[in-house]
């Protein structure tokens, strides 16, 4: 049990992390954030639920790490760099101590100064029922240069950066080794974001399942497209298990938590894009190209792959 006040918890725990003059040293009930000039505020918010989103047997540690980086994962995908964050949460009992509590606090410390993404308030509760995280996430871009995922066209071409499925195989085969790192500490392409200020003619996070965000994105460009199985980016560890087991692909393809982004180049930039984007780590794969009034369907070996669901719904 914790020994601590809320007060006294938040700044031994917590004011590491809000190294911001915004934040004013979490001693204020608000923080007050200056926006630069020429830039606009991009605001992303996402909720982690024990049980849904993580385990309560999960490490503190990346947990913390799991909660800030699903929300850089937006940030990256509007083409913003990270500026800030509000937090919230609700925890159990068990978690107002300090063995659990020092690891997640030093965790997200950690995150929020390597992603340059200062803690600026927020609140704790204690619940009786599941452990919940929210962050508010604040970031910044050059007026006018936020990418929106409803903004592709036909003849664009879409890409993925990284690879898909890691992260759903995590949860159906818990544990395994090849694969909780991915579930459990997502990688946020930050390094991507300037990239698509400059080149994407809409992005967004793959979140909820790579299937059901291509459909959401070609949705709102009218158009679709045929994406072999074969084209899609998998791990080594996940390339493997499918090779051993087809059955496996609607996990991939629609069990989401990849946070990838999913984006599109029209084709007159491709090949200045590529040139840029070869530097990156994560790597870029293309899809195709987007085709007017054309549905969007996966094949395997040629095969139309039927799936019963395209992602993870809450409801």
């Amino acid at each position: 049990m914790s020994i601590f006040s809320e007060d006294a918890l938040i700044q031994h725990y917590f004011t590491q992390a809000a190294n911001s003059p915004f934040a004013l040293g979490l001693q204020d009930d608000a923080a007050c954030m200056a926006i630069p000039n020429g830039f606009e505020l991009v605001i992303t918010c996402d909720t982690l639920v024990e049980g849904v989103h993580f385990f309560v047997s999960d490490p503190a540690a990346t947990i913390a790490q799991k909660a800030l980086r699903v929300n850089l994962s937006d940030l990256a995908a509007k083409g913003a760099q990270p500026y800030g964050f509000v937090l919230s949460l609700a925890m159990p009992v068990e978690c107002f101590d300090p063995a659990w509590l020092a690891p997640f606090s030093a965790a997200l410390c950690a995150d929020a100064q390597y992603f340059n993404c200062p803690l600026l308030g927020g609140d704790t509760v204690k619940t009786l029922g599941p452990f919940t995280i929210t962050i508010t996430a604040f970031g910044l871009v050059p007026q006018g240069k936020m990418v929106k995922r409803t903004t592709a066209k036909a003849g664009d071409i879409l890409y993925v950066s990284g690879t898909i499925g890691d992260a759903a195989l995590g949860l159906k085969l818990h544990p395994h080794p090849a694969f909780e790192p991915r579930r459990t500490i997502p990688q946020p392409r930050v390094e991507l974001a300037p990239i698509l200020q400059h080149y994407a003619t809409a992005a967004l996070d793959i979140s909820d399942g790579f299937a059901g965000d291509c459909m959401k994105m070609l949705a709102f460009a009218g158009a679709g497209l045929t994406i072999a199985c074969e084209d899609v980016p998998l791990s080594t560890a996940a390339r493997e298990m499918v090779m051993q087991d087809s059955q496996l692909w609607p996990t991939i393809l629609a069990g989401g938590d990849d946070y990838e982004l999913l984006f599109t180049i029209a084709p007159q930039h491709e090949a200045e894009f590529l040139a840029v984007a070869k530097q990156l780590p994560c790597g870029v794969q293309r899809l195709g190209v987007l085709l007017a009034g054309a549905p969007v369907q996966f094949t395997l070996h040629t095969t139309p792959l039927a799936l019963t669901r395209m992602s993870y719904s809450h409801l």
